[in-house]
């Protein structure tokens, strides 16, 4: 396995990946996988990553901003998606080490995650890389009929600016 720069070829199966994780009903809000229009256009430029074994895509990563305000630049949300098949073998683990050292190339000084209580696996996997919770943000939104909490989670780079 292999992680690399995201190219735009790879967007059908980072689309099948994002719905995948859509359809667990603990990875985000979204009720659908967003177009490449609307995806591309919420992510960041910079720090988009796949990982990929033989020809096939097993998982992406990427961030997002957080706000549009200069004073936030160097914080953003992070996205990490693994297919259902490769669950369980390090393809998270390998994604967010890859996507952490990127962003801090790129001048990110704080990822934050924000993820659902109830998708453990996803807050051990933040945990193992120095992410810490800061919080649950109660009846954040309304899914199925049901509000969800969140768990913000949070990471400060050790090497860029003063914050580490």
């Amino acid at each position: 396995m292999i992680i690399r720069s995201f190219n735009v070829r790879d967007y059908p199966a980072v689309k099948n990946i994002y719905q995948q994780g859509i359809d667990t009903g603990h990875a985000t809000f979204q009720r659908k996988a967003k177009n490449w229009e609307e995806w591309h256009n919420s992510m960041l430029s910079h720090s988009r990553l796949v990982a990929q074994e033989n020809e096939h895509i097993l998982g992406w990563a990427a961030l997002s901003p957080i706000s549009s305000r200069a004073v936030y630049s160097g914080v953003a949300e992070v996205s990490v998606y693994v297919s259902t098949s490769a669950q369980g073998k390090g393809v998270g683990q390998q994604l967010l080490s890859q996507l952490i050292l990127s962003s801090e190339e790129n001048g990110t000084w704080m990822l934050q995650a924000s993820i659902f209580p109830e998708n453990i696996s996803s807050i051990k996997l933040h945990e193992k890389h120095n992410f810490r919770q800061v919080g649950v943000r109660e009846k954040l939104g309304e899914m199925h009929n049901v509000w969800r909490d969140v768990v913000l989670l949070e990471r400060r780079s050790k090497v860029v600016g003063i914050l580490g």
